[in-house]
């Protein structure tokens, strides 16, 4: 379970959805199937970045053991699952 990527994928969500905006608008591009592409790629793009982000936070971390990884396969995790 990891409970990190969670709280970054607000952030990084946010993140690449914008940047996806900006760049849709930038190409000059102002129709609706354009802005929803690139929503949908920030949306899409949200929780493996967040993922990648949260394991690398956690393997500079001189205090962290990052080499237990016991990672959940369900949706909702468990809260007194360890932390990956």
């Amino acid at each position: 379970m990891d409970r990190l990527s969670y709280i970054l994928m607000l952030m990084t969500g946010s993140g690449l959805t914008g940047v996806g905006l900006i760049i849709v608008l930038a190409f000059g591009l102002y129709n609706w199937i354009a802005i929803l592409i690139a929503i949908g790629i920030g949306i899409v793009l949200m929780y493996p970045v967040a993922y990648v982000i949260s394991r690398w936070i956690k393997r500079e971390d001189p205090a962290w053991d990052h080499q237990k990884t016991d990672d959940a396969n369900a949706l909702i995790p468990d809260p007194n699952a360890p932390e990956v």
